[in-house]
């Protein structure tokens, strides 16, 4: 048998650690690991256009799959290129590793061609970040990195010098047995003593979830019942947290809606559960706050706490459930269910009214459709900017579902490349990207990777010519738009052109119809649809001080813009509230 290399010693140890493709761009010190992966038949090398979008397709794998996702960039720039995606993977707790091959071992340091540091240019935006600089540390160090990026969430980065990846692997090297999962979290019963004293002491306890709910639904449900709790969430919480909620009272921040605000400043205990949501202006300074959270250093960092609880929310839901007092009292929770409908009646109407004859077309009623004819386990991916509000208004959560964005990195362009991720793990299942033009163009080299793999992703694409969100920021601030206008081809044309199915929809009434041919397709296609650049109308008090990106204001005001089926959700679930 021949000796293997270091190569091939180091895909050996991925495909045993679960990964199943690794997403990459070729190139001269990336090349033997390419090669050892073309003659392994358990993992496969998928050739992208840019290597950002290698970093966001396997972040977005990771987050589908929770396991471990792979993808590599050349020395110097190749490398370079990953490191925004890595970011937004890492900020997401995704496990990726990354391999950053680098220019041969003995010219670093020596300003040779290509050449950068990436063990000091990844640091931020990773766990672990180390060199291999001999092929005797290779299987250890790689270990170590899988390891770091499965069991803390997040990245991890190996550089690998060409010359070491092709000399030949140890032969005894050592080989632990892989973490490829992590474990449940439960704190201490101390802790949990005190958090049962606090919720048996309040009267008014307000859940407030973020996506640390994932798997926790129905805890969070029994828990709220027991002590009769609105329950709101941030935006990543959206997808595990609101569908089948009799408690829901909205989503707060920015582009949040209905009572959840209100339900979290109103309280006199409010429970963050598994969220590190970053605007404290929407947090209260004046209730007792307790956070639930299996990263220690999430606790405290957005508002003061009285009291820090480490532990998966699940495992904490079960272990404080059955010993709090259960609660008669709905005075609380019944008027924030009212407050959240009336809110939702009041915001809806300006997006009701004779939508189908709009021109251009609301990208509200585009959204609204579009959430109607999906699929009920459709994976969305969702672009940063005014997407970013169609899908946290419109999207309707059902515990099957994804919903998949930047949503804490902040990134223009995800939505394609994170929809290239989701559709490789599962190519029969629907997968909608929701893509600005603005994020669309800057990536949409990668639109000839599904044609090239003739993966079936549907984008949807909201064509308002503008970067709309920024248009709202200088708007907001009492500046004139400036430098926010895109002058645009037809994208349908374009979409054509590459070989992919494209239709341009102009009219609401092709809307419906152009979307349904577009998903019955069995290929990649995109539906280019042009809407109205004016169309987020926000509040008339809303001042130049209020806005800075995705901050709130000082008057603590949102944004209003329609909330599609959830109006639908929240009359259903004032029918629950006792009447006199």
């Amino acid at each position: 048998m021949a000796k293997q290399n270091v190569s091939e010693q180091f895909v050996d140890i991925l495909v045993r650690a679960g990964v199943k493709r690794m997403y990459g761009v070729v190139g001269d010190s990336l090349n033997p690991v390419v090669d050892a992966i073309r003659r392994n038949a358990a993992i496969d090398w998928i050739q992208v256009r840019h290597e950002e979008v290698a970093a966001f397709a396997a972040g977005a794998e990771a987050q589908i799959t929770g396991s471990l996702a792979a993808c590599a960039g050349s020395c110097g720039p190749g490398n370079l290129h990953l490191i925004n995606g890595l970011y937004d993977a890492h900020r997401s707790m995704a496990p990726v590793l990354a391999l950053a091959s680098h220019i041969p071992s003995s010219e670093i340091g020596l300003g040779y061609f290509q050449e950068t540091h990436p063990e000091l240019l990844f640091q931020e935006c990773s766990h672990y970040n180390e060199m291999i600089s001999n092929p005797q540390q290779m299987p250890r160090l790689l270990q170590t990195a899988i390891q770091h990026a499965i069991g803390r969430g997040g990245v991890s980065v190996v550089s690998m010098p060409g010359d070491i990846a092709s000399q030949p692997a140890p032969e005894k090297s050592i080989e632990h047995a892989l973490v490829t999962s992590r474990p449940s979290v439960r704190p201490g019963d101390e802790e949990i003593e005190k958090l049962c004293r606090m919720v048996d002491e309040a009267k008014r306890v307000t859940l407030f979830c973020g996506s640390g709910t994932a798997g926790a639904h129905a805890e969070v449900m029994e828990f709220a019942e027991r002590v009769k709790s609105p329950v709101g969430h941030a935006l990543r919480g959206k997808e595990w947290i609101q569908y089948d909620n009799p408690y829901d009272v909205g989503m707060s921040g920015l582009l949040g809606y209905g009572a959840a605000y209100e339900a979290t400043n109103e309280c006199d205990l409010l429970i963050l559960l598994g969220t590190d949501f970053p605007y404290n202006a929407f947090l209260p300074d004046d209730v007792k706050i307790v956070q639930v959270d299996v990263r220690p250093e999430h606790l405290g960092r957005r508002s003061k706490l009285d009291l820090a609880v480490w532990g998966d929310v699940r495992e904490t839901l079960r272990c404080l459930t059955p010993r709090v007092k259960a609660k008669t009292d709905r005075k609380f929770l019944d008027r924030m269910l009212k407050k959240h409908a009336d809110a939702l009646e009041g915001v809806v109407k300006a997006y009701t009214r004779k939508v189908d004859k709009h021109v251009p077309i609301h990208p509200e009623y585009v959204a609204s459709v579009l959430d109607e004819i999906a699929d009920d386990d459709a994976v969305f991916t969702v672009d940063t900017g005014m997407c970013n509000v169609w899908a946290a208004r419109y999207l309707s959560p059902n515990g099957k579902r994804r919903v998949i964005g930047s949503f804490s990195h902040g990134s223009m362009a995800n939505a394609l490349p994170q929809a290239i991720g989701a559709q490789f793990v599962d190519r029969n299942r629907q997968v909608v990207s929701m893509s600005g033009d603005g994020g669309f163009t800057m990536l949409m080299g990668d639109f000839l990777t599904l044609v090239q793999y003739d993966l079936p992703v549907k984008i949807v694409l909201f064509n308002n010519s503008s970067l709309g969100m920024v248009e709202l920021e200088m708007l907001v601030a009492g500046l004139p738009s400036f430098g926010t206008t895109n002058k645009n081809p037809d994208f349908a044309a374009v979409a054509r052109a590459a070989g992919a199915y494209g239709v341009r929809v102009e009219k609401p009434k092709q809307l419906e119809g152009a979307l349904k041919d577009a998903f019955k397709h069995k290929g990649p296609a995109l539906v280019d649809v042009v809407t109205d650049p004016n169309a987020l109308s926000i509040p008339p008090k809303i001042s130049a001080d209020m806005v800075t990106g995705f901050a709130l204001s000082a008057s603590k005001m949102v944004l209003d813009g329609g909330v599609g089926r959830m109006l639908q959700m929240a009359r259903s679930n004032l029918r629950n509230v006792p009447r006199p």
